[in-house]
């Protein structure tokens, strides 16, 4: 396949990166630093901003699909993330479209994923003190993904990871959900990175979910 991965170096998107390099795909690997991106024979590194939408557009077309890791809202704790977060997953979503390129996958967050108790993971009692300073951001995320219900053109699928993703071990095994946080054996929701982009790729390349909403754990 012709993939376009927006978001190539972070820490997820990097995972994703080696993972469909691994598997023999051509990736074009979207970033603000390309210098970031280790060379490969199948991988095309591009310097190019999420929010110049005709740029974008001009990259992305000729793929088989879109695959987007960006983190518009890197390390702003303000709540102007919440904003930019949204802006900027929009911003990629109108290049897509104008792109022509159809099938789509966003990596999401835990944020709307719905607990035991029947909340979202962000409103309820067990979202993560730590977390607090970049509720603003993860709140963007979260309306990201109510805005991308709505879309009626595009073939996307909104990839949520449990709620603890790290780097960790490839192990190739994973759970797929849909709107409930997946808990392991352990009481944990977890998924290492690693993992979160074999299931990603899995679906990219056999693709079982449309216009709808997965989370991937233990």
């Amino acid at each position: 396949m012709k993939i376009a991965l927006i978001g190539a170096s972070g820490m997820i998107g990097s995972r994703i990166l080696a993972e469909a390099l691994q598997r023999g795909h051509y990736v074009t690997g979207i970033v603000r630093n390309p210098e970031k991106i280790e060379a490969h024979k199948n991988l095309t590194a591009k310097k190019a901003d999420a929010l110049h939408v005709d740029d974008m557009a001009r990259i992305l077309s000729g793929h088989d699909a879109v695959v987007s890791s960006l983190n518009p809202a890197r390390g702003v704790a303000g709540p102007e993330a919440f904003e930019i977060t949204l802006a900027g997953h929009q911003a990629v979503v109108a290049a897509v479209k104008k792109s022509g390129v159809k099938r789509f996958l966003s990596v999401g967050g835990a944020a709307s994923l719905k607990t035991p108790a029947g909340t979202e993971f962000l409103d309820s009692p067990d979202f993560p003190a730590a977390y607090e300073p970049y509720k603003p951001g993860i709140r963007g995320m979260r309306e990201f993904y109510y805005w991308l219900k709505k879309e009626p053109d595009l073939d996307w699928v909104f990839v949520a990871p449990s709620v603890m993703i790290a780097p960790g071990e490839r192990t190739g095994k994973y759970r797929v959900g849909k709107d409930d946080v997946l808990y392991g054996s352990d009481g944990a929701s977890r998924i290492s990175a690693e993992d979160y982009a074999i299931a990603l790729v899995d679906e990219l390349e056999r693709p079982q979910h449309h216009r709808e909403r997965i989370t991937i754990g233990y």
